[in-house]
């Protein structure tokens, strides 16, 4: 197993290695370095060919500059977590990467098989989870979803033993309102919350966790009305009870382009009689975001569908350009896994991120056409 986790002076050091960036590639976040462009790992098929080429993309975005690396153990059935884990040891084997250098994350919370178990879904998790009663009856939500904490210190543990690391910096809850509130009352979700927040603190003081977090879809971007709507000040609220001021409830992610707007644009974060955005709310609460779905699992990379803005030739480069260049956004995470695609993508390390005033320019300039 890999000990440590990312650090200030590891991850200042990643950035004084790859001078071939733009100067404000990295972003400063909570004292650490982060590459303005992160390499996600969802998509893909289950098996050993796909496991190459993620492990191959992990590989090669690190060295072109890339050190946020993001996951989840229900990615490919767990295969995602895998391919990573068995990047990581070959970047520090090879000596092309250290372990204080790299930020790390994944999920757990949804219902997952074993790609490598060659078992039926539902056998798989009557084999590994209901028969250890890890699981109990009532125990799934609706949404394939689970957050007790039997259940979420099992997945802890096999996300660690496929990542083949003591220590993961950035353990986020997936997709917990989108999976449970469609079930239960939002007092009885946020009761919840509030114990897998108190288990995640202490995975902080044990030391397998750095820091934890919510990966959503929804619950950020819909209206205050919407059944799964949740307030960020609450949850940084109910961290804070529980975990005082210096709790690890430092991030969330959630899907954001340039058509799927809704973290910039929707005011549904309210506090003190002040509604803002979500992103807003997240730079005023000291919260960092990651982002998903850049380029809309491609969709967005058709000719003509997206705008043309400043020297960018490639519907890749506008779109993530786009998404980094948002205040209050720390990186996207890019999906990418052909060694094509990944040159390609990673060339735009080379191109400054937008200030805000050049962004704000930006979103006037393509309101108003």
């Amino acid at each position: 197993m890999i000990t440590g986790h990312s650090t200030p002076e590891g991850t200042a050091e990643f950035a004084k290695n790859h001078p071939n960036v733009a100067k404000n590639h990295f972003k400063q976040f909570n004292g650490l370095t982060l590459s303005s462009i992160g390499i996600g790992t969802y998509l893909g098929n289950p098996d050993d060919a796909t496991d190459v080429l993620v492990k191959d993309a992990v590989i090669k975005s690190t060295t072109l500059g890339i050190n946020v690396i993001d996951t989840a153990i229900n990615y490919r059935s767990q295969k995602a977590e895998r391919s990573v884990g068995k990047a990581i040891v070959q970047l520090i084997e090879k000596n092309k990467a250290k372990r204080d250098q790299l930020f790390i994350s994944t999920k757990n919370g949804y219902i997952t098989n074993d790609g490598d178990v060659k078992e039926e879904f539902w056998q798989n998790i009557q084999n590994t989870l209901v028969k250890s009663n890890i699981i109990k009856s009532g125990d799934i939500s609706s949404g394939y979803h689970c957050m007790t904490i039997p259940y979420l210190q099992d997945q802890l543990n096999r996300s660690l033993k496929n990542l083949e690391l003591e220590c993961v910096d950035l353990m986020y809850l997936h997709n917990a309102a989108e999976g449970q509130l469609q079930d239960i009352t939002k007092d009885e979700f946020m009761k919840k919350l509030g114990d897998v927040f108190e288990f995640y603190e202490n995975q902080r003081k044990i030391g397998t966790i750095r820091y934890y977090g919510m990966a959503t879809w929804d619950c950020f971007r819909v209206p205050q009305e919407h059944p799964q709507y949740l307030s960020l000040f609450d949850i940084v609220k109910l961290a804070r009870d529980i975990g005082g001021a210096e709790n690890g409830f430092k991030f969330i992610q959630l899907p954001y382009n340039m058509y799927l707007d809704q973290a910039m644009t929707m005011k549904n974060q309210t506090q003190d009689g002040t509604t803002s955005s979500i992103f807003e709310a997240a730079i005023k609460l000291g919260i960092g975001v990651f982002t998903s779905v850049p380029l809309m699992q491609a969709k967005l990379l058709g000719p003509n569908v997206l705008p043309e803005f400043g020297e960018l030739t490639r519907a890749s480069h506008r779109a993530i350009q786009f998404v980094r260049s948002t205040p209050g956004v720390i990186a996207p995470l890019v999906g990418q896994k052909s060694p094509s695609h990944v040159d390609e993508n990673l060339e735009l390390a080379k191109t400054p991120v937008l200030n805000e005033k050049e962004f704000s320019d930006l979103v006037n300039r393509l309101s108003s056409s």
